[in-house]
């Protein structure tokens, strides 16, 4: 019985965890009857601790369980969510004890409530539940994990995760979340390499560039210190087509704000070929580096990660601004992992239902493949093959530690304009800010989503 126990701790830290940020995350206030996709997974989990302790552990929840009483005036959607998440819960218990028929048939319960085009609860367990299935599936011998040449895809969807695509622009513009985090992380920039009349920034996560429009237009209004050039060098290992496309529209836009502006192009077939001699500096830019989910995809290749930093420090920028995923799923324990999954990704399901409509197309190619396939990554794979490894930002300052970097607070200003621009969007209320240390924690209804923080080589 000790896999129970274990389990049942670990769930039980989870959503002590969960709770204490939903104490500290502020503005978010409900309005309405609905409760968020985090409350239900937090009502879910009490239903498994609770089914964990009686006697009918091995079967499937239903709405005769004995707990139901504790949970009146819910909704009848409502309390099928929650027995949902149980019952996933319950199936993910049986799966660490190698109990997999019984699994299986949590499994096929699930399968009968949840769907792709349902409620966010609905959806979240539909792709969780496809994930447990593989996962039986390759620890049975009935999917063999990937191998031989097959093994080269497995990489791959870290890249696609992290390559510019067209869903990801236009989920930009529907989802206050990231609007808020280049916001901020742009006026940390303007803040570290305020001063300058020539500023140089070093972009390792350019994409389609969206920030750097937000950059030019501020550094153009500056009235103190007005912009004589500024220079920007993308960084990349794929992509250069887009990049290249990405480098054209910011001159163009540059133009048309009379910028005196240029663009470099760094393409390195691997990070390891990366130097300070391809960057083109000068003495008299105001240096700085920004990255925007641009650091997460080299985890699982430290020696890529490190060369990179070891880079960055020997040109000494005046600010290295980082924005990243804000929860920890690459712990080796996978039900630590599939708890704190559960939770991030319940937010993002949460946040794309209280934004776009049920069938609306950016939803649903984000979901099924994008979301999707993240979950099934780090539920269903292991070792070598599990390559959505995002970590908090407690083991990324632990991390940047090693190359003497010092984490400098955010500005009011940085802050103020997180919460601006969420005020624009019609579900802006649902963001949440919150301070961890000197970061900014940027959340959906409580729930961590991705971290700002701004630093300095000593």
């Amino acid at each position: 019985m000790q896999e129970l126990a274990d389990i049942e701790s670990q769930y039980s830290e989870q959503i002590k965890k969960h709770t204490q940020s939903h104490e500290k995350a502020v503005r978010y206030k409900p309005s309405g009857p609905k409760i968020s996709t985090d409350t239900i997974i937090r009502l879910g989990g009490e239903r498994f601790i609770q089914s964990c302790s009686s006697t009918s552990m091995n079967d499937i929840s239903t709405l005769s369980h004995p707990y139901s009483n504790s949970f009146s005036g819910l909704s009848d959607e409502e309390v099928k969510d929650i027995q949902l998440i149980e019952n996933l819960l319950l199936s993910a218990e049986k799966v660490t004890q190698q109990q997999f028929e019984q699994s299986i048939k949590l499994l096929d319960w699930c399968n009968v409530l949840s769907c792709s085009s349902g409620n966010s609860i609905q959806r979240l367990v539909h792709y969780f539940s496809k994930a447990l299935r593989e996962k039986i599936n390759k620890e049975t011998g009935r999917v063999v994990s990937s191998s031989g040449s097959g093994k080269k895809d497995v990489p791959n969807l870290a890249e696609r995760v992290m390559s510019p695509n067209p869903t990801a622009t236009m989920l930009y513009e529907k989802i206050p979340l990231y609007h808020a985090g280049h916001f901020s992380g742009v006026q940390a920039l303007m803040d570290g390499v305020s001063g300058s009349q020539k500023v140089h920034v070093i972009d390792l996560s350019i994409k389609h560039g969206a920030h750097c429009t937000i950059l030019m237009q501020a550094l153009v209004s500056q009235s103190r210190c007005p912009i004589k050039h500024l220079k920007i060098t993308a960084v990349g290992t794929t992509s250069k087509q887009i990049i290249e496309q990405t480098g054209d529209c910011l001159k163009s836009f540059a133009e048309s704000i009379n910028l005196s502006f240029s663009f470099n192009l760094v393409m390195v077939e691997d990070m390891l070929d990366f130097n300070k001699d391809v960057l083109e500096l000068d003495p008299d830019e105001g240096l700085g580096v920004y990255t925007s989910y641009g650091l997460w995809g080299m985890i699982a290749q430290q020696d890529r990660l490190e060369s990179l930093m070891k880079v960055i420090k020997s040109v000494n920028p005046r600010v290295m601004v980082v924005g990243e995923v804000a929860a920890n799923l690459n712990s080796p324990n996978f039900v630590n992992r599939f708890i704190e999954g559960l939770f991030f990704y319940g937010a993002l399901f949460d946040s794309l239902e209280d934004c776009l409509g049920r069938e609306d197309e950016i939803r649903i190619v984000t979901e099924s493949m994008h979301l999707g396939k993240g979950i099934n990554n780090i539920v269903a794979s292991e070792g070598a093959e599990r390559v959505i490894r995002h970590v908090n930002i407690d083991v990324w300052r632990k991390f940047f530690a090693q190359f003497g970097m010092k984490e400098t607070e955010l500005s009011m200003s940085s802050l103020f304009q997180a919460n601006q621009v969420a005020e624009k969007f019609a579900c802006g209320s649902c963001c949440t800010f919150d301070r961890d240390g000197y970061s900014l924690i940027i959340g959906w209804k409580g729930t961590p989503i991705q971290f700002l923080s701004a630093w300095k080589f000593s």
